[in-house]
């Protein structure tokens, strides 16, 4: 199977889909914070592993709790991921921190704080609006 191929896109759909509801309704761990969201999935071609992207709304001591927590139960989420997916075999899980959306908002919060300053001129803005 090829790394960008549709069905290896479908399954790592169905990973996040899948995982996202499972840690959500089943994991009871108290250190698995409620604001988790499962953000990707990139599952090697021979479906041994699958990195899984976590972003946590909180702070770095919340997100570092969470990651431990879903390390933790790592074997419970595969084994109800394989009772899910009917798949031949069931990825190995490995959490992967995703800071991105907190990187977005950081990025957003300085564009906001440029604008509300007046940082930003007639020229930058006609820039941005012809590059897009």
């Amino acid at each position: 199977m090829r790394k960008n191929s549709v069905k290896l896109t479908r399954i790592n759909q169905e990973i996040v889909r899948e995982l996202s509801e499972i840690i959500r309704s089943e994991v009871k761990d108290p250190r698995v914070g409620m604001m988790t969201s499962v953000t990707g999935a990139d599952t090697t071609t021979d479906l041994k592993s699958c990195k899984v992207y976590i972003s946590v709304l909180g702070g770095e001591e919340e997100l570092e709790r969470t990651m431990e927590g879903l390390k933790a139960c790592k074997g419970f989420l595969r084994r109800m991921l394989a009772q899910n997916l009917n798949l031949r075999n069931t990825p190995e899980l490995i959490f992967v921190a995703d800071r991105s959306i907190e990187y977005g908002t950081h990025i957003a919060g300085i564009l906001d704080e440029m604008h509300r300053t007046g940082t930003f001129s007639a020229d930058d803005e006609a820039a941005e609006e012809e590059s897009e």
